[in-house]
């Protein structure tokens, strides 16, 4: 089946408006960094708020009702919040700092991490992602990652992929890894902002995440909108959920 799904490319024109959007989202998120807006988007909610702390993985579109169409792709804009009783900074970011072991805390979806580099509060870190939907995509991915604190109990994380490539055949003896930025488009970008805010009850995790895909071709609606539609989403509620849990273990 992904046979019937052409493989493409990147194209500058899509990259740029992505890149339009996220500076646009970053200055968006300054005021809240430096303590002139709420800090938790989770908490700026009555009722959401509740149900954060009732125990409930919270996710949804950050605005409107789905992605953003930009030319020949899609740029997915989620947020997700999540409650963990009895968890401290100190012990999320050591859980989220062990990257060489994300592979065993966010399995099956991360099926290999590796910390390449480290100065300070900055990373360089590998993911080899599996994207499974209708088809089945794996991406070797780089990231770049700074942690900051806005004070001892509140957090920010900033991650941005900076190498994306498609895998055919992984982990088998003909194991192909692609050209950078081609492929099925699934996945072409992903950036993260995780705030992380302790209380005497615990920890509360809030991710936003922005992605870019491919648009949905014509015809192929079917295989391709599941994907690149309930993907971003899912990831979202999983990578929370996974983060909580090992936080819990």
């Amino acid at each position: 089946m992904s046979q019937s799904v052409a493989r493409v490319h990147l194209r500058p024109e899509t990259l740029e408006h992505f890149a339009s959007y996220v500076r646009q989202a970053e200055q968006a998120m300054e005021p809240s960094l430096h303590g002139r807006e709420p800090f938790l988007w989770c908490l700026n909610n009555g009722p959401r708020a509740n149900q954060v702390r009732s125990g409930s993985v919270v996710a949804q579109v950050w605005s409107g009702e789905g992605p953003v169409p930009v030319p020949k792709g899609l740029i997915h804009d989620w947020v997700g919040a999540v409650f963990t009783p009895g968890a401290t900074i100190a012990r999320t970011l050591t859980l989220l700092q062990d990257y060489d072991h994300h592979k065993l805390v966010y399995k099956p979806e991360v099926m290999e991490s590796k910390l390449l580099r480290r100065n300070g509060n900055d990373f360089h870190i590998y993911l080899r992602l599996l994207k499974k939907k209708v088809i089945t995509v794996v991406l070797d991915t780089e990231h770049d990652v700074h942690y900051s604190a806005l004070d001892a109990l509140c957090w920010s994380c900033r991650s941005y992929t900076t190498r994306t490539a498609e895998v055919e055949n992984a982990g088998k003896s003909d194991e192909h890894i692609s050209s950078p930025d081609e492929g099925h488009g699934f996945l072409w970008r992903l950036y993260s902002y995780w705030r992380f805010q302790e209380t005497d009850a615990g920890v509360f995790l809030e991710c936003r995440a922005l992605s870019l895909s491919r648009d949905v071709p014509r015809g192929l609606g079917w295989i391709v909108d599941p994907i690149i539609r309930k993907l971003p989403r899912e990831s979202l509620i999983k990578t929370l959920t996974d983060t909580r849990k090992a936080l819990r273990d």
